[in-house]
């Protein structure tokens, strides 16, 4: 072989490596995209509203299951990919995100607004067709408040965190109505729980980087003196809360006596923490808070389906 085939063949080896190497960066970039963590929670919390009222393990329908999660999981990994495309400037202004994906340049925007958006749609259409309507309708639903709504509100007002709490509670109406094909009491009350349980948890993050927040220009806490006495109001208020919402799948017949004493012990572990975070306000108090959130709500979804009629 000459030399400069020998030198011809080495350089387009060194550009398939760098091609392969760039493909591989993308791919691990739209993955970070689609927030994995995430997704793992919405999973979880859709396949037990399922569970809750499918029929017994020997006709259990696995495939509608896998439906289900899939299509819901396409549609908040478009909607994760799609919020960071949204924000992705100032996004760049705070320690907690500024290692996101677009914000570094390992995902372009056009990348991000392609995957984003076909993610989405594929999703919904998918739970429309391999689904019901009602789980698609639900999915669009969450999908135009968190990110024509929610995503906006964040740098206008503090109250963006109800609007986000409505959206963010949808998944076990998906799960509830994929599995019975309509919506009854038991997925309005999952729904609460769900809906309530966000304000602790994003209290505690947002505790926890206020001062990152204030830099990038997002109004989830307020700007004044009331700072202290919002943060404490959305924290230990639906902290206490849930403590009786939780018991309702009991009194109703739903579930048993060893669910309510779970989650009744759960209620007032996660309660307790809230309400520490009122008074100590401290970032290693509002640490202890979200690290309780994240244990609170699988166990309260692993106890309703262990423990239901």
């Amino acid at each position: 072989m000459s030399t400069e085939s020998t030198i011809l063949l080495a350089r387009q080896l060194t550009v398939a490596r760098e091609s392969g190497r760039s493909l591989s960066s993308v791919a691990a970039g739209v993955w970070a995209l689609t927030k994995p963590e995430i997704n793992v929670l919405i999973a979880i919390t859709v396949s037990l509203s399922f569970c809750l009222v499918s029929s017994p393990v020997w006709d259990f329908p696995f495939l509608q299951l896998f439906h289900t999660v899939l299509g819901t999981i396409l549609v908040s990994s478009g909607a994760a990919a799609l919020n960071q495309l949204m924000e992705r400037r100032f996004d760049g202004r705070m320690r907690r995100t500024a290692r996101r994906p677009v914000v570094l340049g390992a995902v372009s925007s056009q990348v991000a607004f392609i995957f984003g958006t076909t993610a989405s749609a594929v999703g919904i259409v998918y739970l429309y067709i391999c689904v019901n309507p009602i789980s698609s309708f639900f999915a669009a639903a969450s999908l135009g408040i968190y990110l024509g709504l929610y995503t906006p509100l964040k740098r206008m007002t503090p109250l963006c965190t109800l609007v986000g709490a409505f959206s963010g509670a949808v998944p076990p109406l998906i799960g509830w109505s994929a599995a019975a094909g309509r919506l009854e009491y038991g997925a309005w009350i999952l729904y609460a729980i769900l809906f309530l349980w966000q304000f602790p948890h994003f209290m505690a993050i947002a505790w926890m980087y206020r001062e990152d927040y204030d830099r990038a220009g997002y109004r989830i806490l307020p700007r004044s003196s009331d700072r202290h006495q919002f943060v404490a109001v959305q924290s230990a208020l639906p902290a206490m809360l849930l403590v009786p919402c939780t018991m309702i799948p009991s009194f109703i017949g739903l579930t048993g006596d060893i669910y309510l004493a779970g989650t009744s012990l759960l209620g007032i572990v996660f309660g307790y923490q809230a309400v520490r975070l009122t008074f100590d306000r401290s970032n290693s108090a509002a640490r202890r808070l979200l690290f309780a959130s994240i244990i609170y709500l699988p166990a309260v979804f692993l106890l309703l389906a262990l423990d239901k009629r």
